[in-house]
């Protein structure tokens, strides 16, 4: 909950990133908040109000999952809302001509992209949507310490620049 509101108001591809893995993290937990309470939250450094607040906005996130049909897979509309946002703003600064540099980031990783949504599930996605799985995918890759191929390296480089500066240029907009 706290890094979640910290990553929303600094980097919204980052949060994005981070609520895809609390959304694992409650599947890993069988939308369990008793569980998920007792052997997740209770390692962090909560004090007893904190860990309530925290209990209180995964067991909301649980509910939404429920009513919103996601509980084993998908994302809460929050979170979808938050991809729209990032989607529009793609959308924008790829048609500002005063965003050339947005623009060669865009068209570097364009290629990954496209051979990575050629990969996917068979549910179309847009482009951002690809890239922001794409970075989930091989963050969980890293984390389990599994080997990755020189050209998803390539791609994930490529990937991220253009998602860095999408966060940045984001926020600008925002101030």
């Amino acid at each position: 909950m706290y890094i979640a509101k910290k990553l929303r108001r600094q980097n919204l591809v980052a949060y994005v990133l981070y609520m895809y893995q609390v959304e694992d993290v409650i599947r890993t937990y069988d939308h369990d908040i008793e569980r998920l309470a007792q052997e997740y939250l209770s390692r962090f450094d909560y004090d007893d109000q904190q860990l309530d607040a925290v209990i209180e906005w995964y067991d909301g996130l649980i509910r939404m999952m429920r009513e919103e049909g996601c509980l084993n897979r998908g994302h809460v509309q929050v979170v979808r809302n938050t991809i729209f946002l990032l989607s529009d703003r793609h959308r924008e600064l790829l048609a500002d001509p005063h965003q050339p540099y947005y623009s060669a980031a865009y068209y570097k990783a364009l290629p990954f992209i496209v051979e990575l949504r050629g990969k996917g599930n068979g549910k179309p996605k847009n482009e951002l949507e690809t890239s922001l799985d794409s970075m989930y995918g091989y963050t969980l890759l890293k984390m389990q310490d599994k080997p990755v191929s020189a050209q998803t390296s390539a791609a994930i480089a490529a990937i991220s620049h253009l998602l860095n500066m999408l966060a940045e240029l984001y926020d600008k907009e925002q101030e």
